[in-house]
């Protein structure tokens, strides 16, 4: 490898790689939303809508970094071979 050799830059990421990512991801949603129905015949439902609210706050950055990271592991850099 020489100095400005040319690269290009693949990624190998498909649909299957995130699936399960998106699955859970839908899962913490219909439970949040099914522990904020129970909550709304509560005395108080603020808390129900605050509940929901802050399970999807607090579990947005795991789920970003959940497909960053697989993205990132599926980006290749492979020289380019020219004539």
């Amino acid at each position: 490898m020489t100095p400005g050799t040319p690269f290009a830059v693949r990624c190998t990421l498909t649909f299957g790689d995130i699936y399960l990512q998106i699955l859970a991801w839908m899962a913490v949603i219909f439970v949040s939303l099914a522990a904020g129905l129970g909550l709304m015949g509560a005395s108080r439902p603020i808390f129900a809508l605050v509940g929901v609210g802050l399970i999807l706050v607090l579990s947005l950055p795991f789920l970003l970094f959940a497909f960053v990271t697989t993205l990132l592991n599926h980006i290749q850099l492979e020289p380019v071979q020219g004539s």
